[in-house]
């Protein structure tokens, strides 16, 4: 009798055990299950700082980068500031100097070239900051890279324009900034390596405009003087190469003397294209920039990984803008898009 009721009691016990749990799951399905993650995540970037060093504020491209980096520290409780260099190497240089005493968790660094900031950004990862590098790199690797591949897009603009070029004179100019930047250093290494491929083609000019549009303007002019049965020119940008498509305006050989250039795809770059001031624009998409940016400072803010453990190198995919794919509302973007 006792072991009979014994083992009515463990079978109540394990009846009335089912039913608390089977209440507990009714009570999870009603209110939800809570994600172990989310509380750790977002107090890991509670209170860091993550500061962006650009070349210049002003422009679409650091304009758009910036804007789509503060909306995301804005929602993830990070702070998120930029130090401008205004085009000045020195100054920049100092501003990471000081950065390295301030102890920032993540810096971003715009390179002004291959160089001048190399030692000082290995020295900010010494000291336990990360660092990202943003579209122009220098020739050390940091924690990250996220930007053009500036070798790639010359070989594509190159491509593009050998192939056009061949039937006619077979004569190209190439546009520059300083010769030590990214976009010049590394895009001149795969324009000579492409058009090496092609014999008809000849690259009788390396013109430096020094990222403004009045002096590529200038040495356009010139480059049109001294060849006037030139087939076609590749730049590195469209903000100053806009002074190219003046003079190839001005000289009347619009249409005749082919203008292919890249920038992050602002919706001036769509429109560029649709009037004919620009025959390619090879857009590298600043909002997606913006975002594979974001991921990593959001990963280097939750991970306990130490600068320079990991280095990633992203290359930004590219979408070529012509006249016969350019559309305005779905390939370009404003800044109003970002914020």
């Amino acid at each position: 009798m006792n072991s009979n009721c014994g083992r009515v009691y463990k079978h109540l016990f394990a009846l009335f055990a089912l039913a608390l749990s089977l209440h507990s799951i009714a009570q999870d399905a009603q209110q939800g299950i809570s994600d172990p993650s989310r509380d750790p995540y977002y107090k890991a970037m509670k209170g860091k700082r993550v500061v962006f060093v650009p070349l210049f504020m002003g422009l679409d491209l650091t304009e758009g980068w910036a804007a789509s980096m503060k909306k995301e520290a804005d929602i993830n409780g990070y702070k998120f500031e930029v130090r401008n260099s205004n085009w000045n190497t020195a100054a920049g240089a100092q501003t990471i100097q000081s950065l390295i005493s301030e102890k920032p968790d993540v810096i971003l660094v715009q390179n002004p070239d291959v160089q001048s900031y190399a030692k000082l950004m290995q020295k900010a990862e010494q000291a336990g900051i990360h660092v990202i590098q943003v579209n122009m790199k220098t020739n050390i690797t940091t924690s990250a890279f996220v930007g053009g591949d500036w070798a790639g897009i010359g070989e594509t603009q190159a491509k593009w324009m050998a192939e056009r070029c061949s039937a006619g004179s077979g004569k190209v100019a190439l546009l520059i900034g300083p010769p030590t930047a990214a976009p010049s250093a590394y895009a001149l290494n795969g324009v000579t390596n492409m058009l090496a491929k092609y014999p008809k083609i000849k690259l009788v000019a390396v013109l430096n405009g020094e990222w403004d549009a009045s002096k590529t303007k200038n040495v356009t002019q010139v480059a049109l003087q001294q060849n006037p049965d030139l087939c076609g020119i590749i730049g590195p940008w469209d903000t100053p190469d806009v002074g190219a498509a003046a003079a190839i305006k001005e000289a009347g050989k619009t249409g005749k003397v082919l203008l292919a250039t890249s920038g992050g795809g602002a919706k001036g770059a769509c429109e560029g294209v649709k009037d004919g001031k620009f025959d390619l624009n090879v857009s590298y998409n600043v909002p997606g920039q913006a975002r594979d940016l974001n991921n990593l400072i959001k990963m280097f803010l939750t991970s306990n990984s130490k600068p320079g453990a990991i280095q990633v190198t992203n290359y930004s995919p590219v979408v070529l803008l012509t006249k016969e794919n350019v559309n305005t509302d779905k390939q370009c973007w404003s800044l109003e898009d970002l914020k």
